[in-house]
């Protein structure tokens, strides 16, 4: 049985507020090519699968009863969106580029809630369950998440994975299903090794200038 939770009627309009305290006289850009930098908020793609990752007020059945993480389809949808943050001790700046290798936090816009994993089984595949976790954006140390891409910075075109730093598997897609209440999402969950079900892309969103010049350099995805 899932059982949803209280409040997210706002949606849209709170989105809308957030974007608009986010982005203060010109500090962003919506399109384009780029980096991802501290601060930004983006939709995540996976590549293979072509499903944006997704949350929203409905707790899973099974495993830890947290906050469900999906995969959709839909481009439009405001659950889509995640902000980039640091760890519970700072090290992303706003504005500053997102290393490939550095930790971070993905917290779901309109719950407040950051992606999470830890050792449970996912409902559909029995891979490692992926949940969002925290109120008003503070979780634990289970939330964080290192970038894995080519060069120095995670570019906006780039394909990249997200790399568990507490139990290192990797956010994956496999395209299994859900039924009711969620009927056609696709499950999200951790899987011990990189493939081609744990490529990710940075698609819409609002993304921070960045406020250094990024230094040339590479790195193995």
């Amino acid at each position: 049985m899932w059982s949803a939770g209280r409040g997210g009627a706002a949606g849209p309009a709170l989105l809308g507020l957030l974007l608009a305290f986010l982005v203060p006289g010109g500090g962003a850009a919506k399109t384009g090519t780029g980096l991802v930098t501290c601060g930004s908020v983006l939709k995540l793609l996976n590549t293979h699968h072509r499903v944006r990752l997704h949350s929203h007020d409905i707790k899973y059945g099974s495993g830890s009863g947290q906050q469900s993480v999906t995969g959709v389809e839909a481009s439009d949808d405001a659950n889509s969106y995640w902000r980039i943050r640091g760890g519970s001790e700072g090290g992303c700046p706003r504005g500053f580029p997102v290393r490939c290798g550095q930790a971070v936090r993905l917290t779901h816009v309109l719950t407040g809630k950051n992606l999470h994993t830890h050792h449970f089984p996912s409902p559909l595949s029995n891979n490692q369950e992926v949940s969002a976790f925290g109120e008003d954006g503070e979780g634990d140390d289970l939330d964080l998440w290192t970038v894995r891409c080519s060069g120095k910075h995670w570019e906006r075109e780039a394909a990249v994975r997200f790399q568990h730093v507490g139990t290192s598997v990797f956010l994956s897609v496999t395209g299994e299903q859900y039924g009711n209440p969620i009927r056609g999402q696709h499950e999200v969950h951790g899987m011990p090794s990189a493939n081609t079900h744990n490529t990710w892309k940075a698609m819409e969103g609002i993304f921070i200038k960045p406020s250094v010049e990024p230094s040339a350099g590479h790195d193995e995805l």
